[in-house]
């Protein structure tokens, strides 16, 4: 189908002008572009997207491509005008179904070669053009391209309507080093850092750091990633390595779900907790170093830690995601401070905390609940339910014992009352206090 297209629309053929000041057009390859040097449209997409619009339109550098001008290339890729106009771009989901590609395997024929890693690995097909990719694991994902146009969707939305939850600020619970610092070994994905440090708001952490994240630092999907904790990606910062990033603090534990054979000391979440409070309340700074999405941490980086944290898990699959070990040490971090609420507190909404939650109401009193007792036998006898006679003790205190343990509210023995009265006298003269008889 591309050779088709390319035999059709020439290079250099203008598509239908969307925007105002900068034209789509179909470049050499038969891939829509734009601009002097002929940038693709998915170029503008990724770097729009990866990066915040400002960051996107400055590092691309087109002439006359400005937010003004940039909604209608968006709208090009994010309306599918590719599939009118018979193009498509390298890298993007739209061109392998185009060229029939359904596998793997086709997809890796459709090649002249596929350079893996460091060159080692190398994939031969029949086409001829040469890829790289970083490893096997990242091919088996990626292999069959994006969906550029729900990126560019994704664009727009921000283009018109600014960050998602730009307007949710929050702000830290703590002073510098009086929460333990998060420490991110090479994160490789921005989303992934977001929901770290949504995470690392939800418990009160306050002190993100990254060491050589694989897309650079600052990074607006990590903004939008974070749904509102903004405070923690604003404050996060980027170190080149490990020794730098970890260079002001007294004490680091290291998480890992491998053995170690090393001579240092092994805790669960909860026992490095309370090892980081004790240093901490001394004055001292400390930090958790998670290890890379793929393959944690390297034995040499363990090497630096004091202790070593290992979370309890099915020995069969130990492996969590990089979230949620965060978040799983933050909630011990949570755990163990006294001062904690349970849930939100807002201005209509006090800290809540363990156990009955007693509201605007309180405990009964013993005076309410013997009236209730005696209320209850008092009708109970005149129905004839003590039968033997002799049997009303025991029946009676069993009676007691079992209100009793139910701790009722004074409201509870109010609506209790209500109901024996109603049983015996019926709706009408129960609310009347009625003593007639019928």
């Amino acid at each position: 189908m591309m050779r088709e297209t390319e035999n059709r629309l020439s290079a250099g053929t203008e598509i239908e002008n969307r925007g105002d000041a900068v034209d789509v057009r179909v470049g050499p390859g038969g891939e829509p572009v734009l601009g002097p040097n002929d940038t693709r449209v998915a170029e503008v997409v990724h770097a729009c997207h990866s990066a915040s619009i400002d960051q996107g339109l400055k590092i691309l550098g087109i002439p006359g491509l400005t937010r003004d001008t940039l909604e209608p290339v968006l709208q090009y890729c994010a309306g599918l005008k590719c599939v009118e106009d018979h193009v498509t771009c390298p890298g993007c989901k739209r061109r392998t179904e185009a060229q029939g590609i359904e596998t793997l395997d086709q997809f890796i024929l459709s090649k002249k070669e596929i350079i893996v890693g460091d060159g080692r690995v190398r994939l031969r097909g029949e086409g001829t053009e040469t890829v790289t990719t970083p490893c096997l694991e990242s091919l088996a994902k990626q292999w069959s391209g994006e969906n550029y146009w729900f990126w560019a969707r994704r664009v727009i939305r921000k283009l018109r309507h600014g960050i998602r939850r730009a307007h949710m600020k929050g702000e830290p619970v703590a002073g510098e080093g009086e929460t333990p610092s998060m420490i991110l070994m090479e994160p490789q994905l921005a989303d992934n850092i977001g929901m770290v440090a949504r995470a690392c708001a939800n418990f009160g952490l306050d002190d993100l750091r990254l060491i050589n994240p694989r897309d650079g630092w600052p990074n607006e999907k990590a903004r939008i990633a974070a749904s509102g904790a903004n405070y923690v990606i604003d404050d996060a910062r980027a170190f080149a390595g490990l020794e730098e990033s970890i260079a002001d603090l007294n004490w680091v534990g290291a998480t890992t779900a491998r053995q170690r054979d090393m001579r240092k000391p092994v805790l669960t979440p909860e026992q490095a907790i309370v090892e980081m409070r004790t240093r901490i309340a001394r004055g001292e700074r400390c930090g958790i170093l998670f290890g890379r999405e793929r393959n944690g941490l390297e034995t040499s980086e363990v090497a630096n830690a004091d202790a070593l944290i290992m979370i309890p898990v099915n020995s069969r699959f130990a492996s969590l995601n990089l979230a949620q070990a965060v978040l799983l040490i933050g909630y011990e971090w949570m755990r163990s401070d006294a001062g904690r609420s349970l849930g939100r507190v807002t201005t209509y909404e006090k800290p809540l905390h363990e156990g009955l939650n007693m509201g605007r109401d309180r405990p009964a009193t013993k005076e309410e609940l013997f009236g209730l007792f005696e209320h209850l036998e008092r009708d109970l006898e005149a129905a004839g339910f003590f039968n033997p006679a002799h049997r009303k003790a025991v029946v009676a205190q069993n009676l007691r014992t079992m209100l009793t343990r139910m701790n009722a509210t004074e409201q509870e023995v109010r609506t209790l009352r209500g109901i024996v009265a109603t049983l015996t006298q019926g709706k009408g003269r129960a609310r009347k206090g009625g003593d007639e008889t019928p």
